[in-house]
Formats: structure tokens, sequence, C-alpha cells
């Protein structure tokens, strides 16, 4: 049985962290963060990088969910509307059984906190605050599993949605 996963929310909110702990948790699984097609140098949003990175990440699912040695696909992205949602599940040329799809979100104070970390970090720009939090409505609306992480850790955010993942 192929059982793909979905976890959505802005940036900062924690999914590629929590989709590590989940990650551990489930056997026979495979994790692909969409950022890791986005990862360029210079980053350019253009109607062709958008189309090449769709296409890359739609590859790459439907790849791993050909593959018989995984049960588990965890895909963790910035998707702020259904529709590109529904856009790589168009795009995945490979079957599943199930499809589970998380939307993390946090309060403003702890998602500008965990930002302002990764700013010291060097991991993120300043202007990244600015845009995830003008994003962070959008997420709300979704229609997904949702779980605010505001003040639990990934742990315990993954141990949860493996609660929801195994019903």
């Amino acid at each position: 049985m192929k059982h793909l996963v979905f976890v959505n929310g802005t940036m900062g909110v924690g999914k590629t962290t929590v989709c590590q702990q989940l990650k551990s948790m489930l056997t026979h699984c495979v994790f692909l963060d969409g950022d890791w097609c986005w990862d360029m140098n210079p980053f350019m949003v253009t109607p062709e990088t958008k189309e090449m990175v769709l296409e890359n990440i739609s590859t790459l699912l439907s790849n791993f969910l050909r593959c018989s040695v995984y049960e588990t696909v965890l895909f963790c992205w910035v998707m702020q509307e259904e529709e590109i949602i529904k856009e790589i599940l168009r795009r995945i040329t490979a079957g599943y059984d199930r499809l589970s799809c998380f939307t993390l979100n946090c309060s403003k104070e702890e998602l500008v906190r965990r930002l302002e970390k990764d700013i010291r970090e060097g991991k993120r720009d300043e202007e990244t605050i600015e845009r995830s939090l003008e994003r962070r409505s959008l997420y709300e609306k979704m229609e997904t599993i949702h779980l605010d992480v505001t003040g639990i850790t990934a742990q315990e955010a993954a141990r949860w949605m493996l609660a929801k993942i195994n019903q």
C-alpha cells in the first residue's frame, strides 16, 4: 500500500524539521522537501522556473511512489493555494492508495521567533518574516488536516501526525 503525505505551511513553521522526525518514525519511508527542487542561485521566480520546479517535484514523487521499497512518501513545501496541491497531484504519474494533507500553523509570535532564529543562523533573510506573515492567513483556509505547532516540539508534532496517518 502506498501512502502519499503532504505537509504544508508557511516559511519557518517547521515543515522540514517535523518531516525529518516523522520519517524516522515510519518504516519504508522517503522524504522530499520541495525546497530541494527550488535551491538555485540566483533564485528567480519566473513562469519557466515555476514549471521546472513543478515538473521536478512531480517526477521525483512519481519515482518514489513507483519504488517497491517505500510505503510512505513524505513531501513538504510552501503550498499556500489548494491549486498548487492539485497541480502536483495531477502531474504525478504513479499510483498511491492513500493521500493525507497536513497544514502546520503557529502563532504570529512563534513564527517570528522561529524565523528570527533562522536569520541569526544565516538560513533566511530579513524579508522572509514579512513574506511569511503575509501568507499566514492563506494556510488557515486550506482544506487539510491542521496542526498548531505553537509551543510543541517537532517530535510531538510528528507523533500527532503519525497517529492521524495510522487511523
